[in-house]
């Protein structure tokens, strides 16, 4: 069986930086085994499953290398640029997922596309796992917990960017995964996420993730509109709205590859 894929550099403008996510766009369902052993062959960061329902609306899936995502941001990003570089007249879409209900998808200006992520805005911890606290170099100022990840909140932005990880005992904390953010000069904040429960040491630019952050930074600087960048070894720019109920990201995307895959 030959699969068409795609992979795309997310939340980013130029080649070679951003997140890259392969898409595969589908017309009946695989194995979850088949999908998980070509998001491991693949060893990207995320794998997107695309089905079709109707000419705007699909149905979604997430493959790390190690297990299924509930909720990837950059891939459903990647898989938008996938089909409005197909169909060129659409003007929105509609991804249905298992876990995070529907994500529309607009195209707007200058290659950006909007997406509609529910509010996951994160609670504050009064009990900080041990693992937690051995996990990183840098102890927080602030722990806060969402759906997906322990938020670690540093007092400045350098030690976002100074602080090591130790695998080991971040994967303990397990079904969840660590950001770690402070405020910034240049950007409204700046992140970098740990991932080894779920996918690998540490994740380029996490869409995801900012439907948590950014209201969370709404909050402290009293502020809807955000400009955020995610502080990895490619980088990543992201653009926020923030709502009662919901977060707009939005980014560009870079076509990298399209080719086939033989399964």
């Amino acid at each position: 069986m030959k699969l068409k894929i795609n992979i795309v550099d997310a939340f980013t403008d130029v080649l070679f930086k951003g997140n890259s996510a392969a898409v595969i766009m589908l017309s009946d369902w695989l194995s979850e085994s088949l999908m998980l052993s070509i998001a491991q062959e693949n060893n990207l960061s995320e794998t997107a499953f695309v089905k079709s329902i109707t000419d705007q609306k699909f149905e979604i899936r997430w493959f790390s290398p190690i297990t299924e995502i509930d909720f990837c941001g950059h891939a459903t990003l990647a898989s938008a640029f996938v089909i409005f570089s197909a169909h060129p007249e659409f003007e929105k879409i509609t991804f249905f997922t298992q876990s995070v209900g529907e994500l529309e998808v607009t195209k707007e200006a200058d290659a950006f596309f909007r997406m509609s992520f529910p509010n996951q805005i994160p609670k504050l911890v009064s009990d900080i796992p041990a693992e937690l606290q051995k996990g990183l170099s840098i102890a927080p100022i602030e722990v806060l917990l969402n759906q997906q990840a322990y938020f670690v909140v540093y007092a400045d932005e350098q030690d976002v960017l100074n602080v090591v990880q130790d695998k080991e005992y971040l994967k303990q904390l397990a079904p969840f995964d660590v950001v770690v953010t402070a405020k910034s000069q240049q950007y409204d904040f700046i992140s970098r996420y740990f991932w080894p429960a779920n996918g690998g040491d540490e994740d380029p630019v996490t869409g995801s993730i900012h439907a948590g952050l950014a209201p969370y930074w709404a909050s402290k600087l009293g502020n809807n509109q955000l400009r955020a960048f995610q502080a990895s070894s490619r980088g990543g720019v992201l653009s926020c709205e923030v709502t009662d109920d919901r977060v707009f990201i939005s980014g560009q995307a870079v076509q990298y590859l399209e080719g086939y895959i033989t399964v």
